[in-house]
């Protein structure tokens, strides 16, 4: 059987991602659940695994972690941006941060 040679860097970053966002859910969990466009059932989910737990959920040939985009106009509206500097950080986190406030209503993918 043929494996996929990304295999071992999709699984460190999947344990990575998860011990990030249980970083983050700890020290501000709200403004961790509005960042990792997660919700309170998957917040107390994260925050309640151990370490075996965790390692055994990263151990897995799919990425958990996922843009945090609609689309790849969304995606094109951050990178192309040609505001100025301060103003360009501003703005792509209002266009990042609108699909967890689109997704609230439904169809939420942690």
């Amino acid at each position: 059987m043929k494996t996929n040679p990304h295999v071992d860097e999709i699984r460190e970053m999947n344990l990575a991602y998860l011990l990030l966002a249980q970083r983050l859910l700890n020290d501000d969990r709200v403004e961790a659940m509005f960042r990792l466009k997660i919700d309170e059932e998957m917040a107390d989910l994260l925050t309640s695994l151990n370490a075996q737990q965790l390692a055994r959920l990263a151990n897995t040939n799919q990425l958990l972690c996922h843009l945090g985009c609609e689309g790849a106009d969304q995606l094109r509206q951050v990178v192309d941006n040609p505001r100025d500097q301060g103003l360009a950080h501003f703005h792509s986190s209002l266009l990042m941060a609108s699909r967890s406030m689109l997704s609230k209503g439904g169809d939420h993918v942690g």
